[in-house]
């Protein structure tokens, strides 16, 4: 038996004996509720990441970003980045996870921040996506710094915010800060939840708008003095459903997209606010009767790599030109609100080639290759960070993401912390 095989035994054994410290780390992780948004609870459990990581070797920093939209004094956007050195000069292996969580929601059987263990299954907000994957990277490194206390290189561990907004108080704010750059960083591995024998190895992309149809105010009891903004936007859903539904439903991608139906472009429509606000409660009465001169539609195109960013919005421009060209008087404004373009990590890539055996080693099987439908941080670490050798990686079945009472197995948790041993093993250990 050679080194390598020697090491990845004794590593395998390592986590089996961290099972108990396992479940542990993730539910002390849960029992924080760091909702987004508001922001919730941030600085909490960087300090308790910041806590643990010190005790153990890592230099750690804790980094606000200031100025990052949604950073307040009452709800400020924390990040804590950890690094240890290893005995020899070498590449940097690093472990990113968000620490926010999405609303509780309704109908849940489980304390939503109780971090309850039934039946092999860790329950709470976050425990899927991705408190499970953070605690699985953390007992990974220690797993391997205490087999292999000489290996070359750095490892890196993060926890960054407001992944579910965006990420721009996260890891789009310590990319702009150098912290991802291909200089100082090698491999990274985002511990979303794929499932134990998926690699993601990017995802689609996303361009949000706001669109605005214009109208006229006048008395509801005759409106035919008015010119109603609502309306317009009903001409405007029509043509959609008419020529540009189907037009997506046509185009399809190459990327390895799960699930089968976001192969295609997609277009959601996010929310249609026209007329006055809504009345809130306790008030009661009626609202006034308008004709409502404004209509405001928020729309979500999840588009494919092979689509140009242009296309995607000359096609939005071309539905509201023709409904233009038949009423009179109407007339729109487009706003952009958000843009990411589709990211994909080729399959030869470093990390992918180093994921790839370490789950061949520990689950007896070949991995299958996935692209997400939605975007997460890989973006901000391929577009500023330029570091093109990303994946996301981890425990989790993704299909409970953002539903009522999420857990993840801990046995997928154990398996996907030794997955990311053995890759820190293959990418920093000593050679076979």
């Amino acid at each position: 038996m050679d080194l390598q095989s020697t090491l990845a035994d004794r590593l395998n054994a390592a986590i089996d004996a961290k099972r108990d410290d396992l479940i542990a780390l993730t539910q002390d992780l849960i029992r924080i509720p760091t909702l987004n948004p508001p922001g919730e609870n941030y600085r909490e459990i960087c300090d308790l990441i910041d806590a643990r990581l010190a005790a153990r070797g890592f230099d750690t920093q804790l980094i606000r970003a200031e100025g990052s939209p949604g950073d307040s004094d009452q709800y400020p956007r924390w990040n804590v980045i950890a690094r240890r050195e290893g005995a020899h000069p070498g590449e940097c292996v690093h472990f990113n996870s968000h620490i926010d969580v999405v609303d509780v929601g309704r109908g849940w059987t489980k304390d939503p921040f109780g971090g309850e263990v039934v039946d092999g299954k860790l329950y709470g907000r976050g425990a899927c996506d991705m408190k499970g994957g953070l605690a699985a990277s953390i007992i990974a490194a220690e797993a391997f710094i205490e087999t292999v206390p000489d290996y070359a290189g750095a490892i890196e561990i993060s926890g960054t915010a407001d992944e579910e907004s965006g990420g721009f108080g996260g890891v789009a704010y310590l990319a702009e800060l150098g912290l991802f750059a291909p200089t100082r960083v090698q491999h990274v591995i985002i511990p979303e939840p794929l499932n134990k024998d998926r690699i993601c190895l990017g995802h689609r992309g996303v361009w949000w708008a706001e669109i605005e149809t214009f109208g006229e105010i006048a008395h509801g009891s005759m409106p035919f003095l008015g010119d109603c903004a609502v309306r317009h936007m009903g001409a405007v859903l029509e043509e959609m459903e008419e020529s540009l539904f189907p037009a997506l439903a046509a185009k399809r991608t190459d990327m390895p997209v799960v699930p089968e139906g976001a192969k295609q472009s997609t277009l959601n429509i996010n929310s249609i606010h026209g007329g006055q606000s809504e009345i809130l409660k306790p008030g009661t009465g009626l609202p006034s009767p308008v004709v409502p001169d404004s209509c405001r539609m928020i729309i979500d195109r999840r588009f494919l790599i092979e689509e140009d960013i242009d296309e995607v919005q000359a096609e939005i421009t071309a539905v509201l030109e023709k409904v233009k060209s038949g009423r009179p008087k109407f007339d729109y404004s487009i706003r952009e609100m958000h843009r990411v373009i589709p990211t994909m990590t080729e399959r030869d890539a470093p990390v992918v080639e180093t994921v790839t055996e370490a789950i061949r080693l520990t689950l007896g099987k070949e991995p299958s290759y996935v692209v997400s439908p939605g975007t997460y941080d890989q973006k901000h670490i391929d577009r500023i960070g330029k570091l093109k050798n990303c994946i996301a990686y981890g425990p989790g079945i993704l299909d409970l993401a953002h539903k009522p009472d999420e857990y993840v197995g801990v046995d997928d948790m154990v398996d996907s912390a030794k997955v990311m041993a053995l890759s820190l093993l293959r990418l920093l250990g000593p050679a076979a």
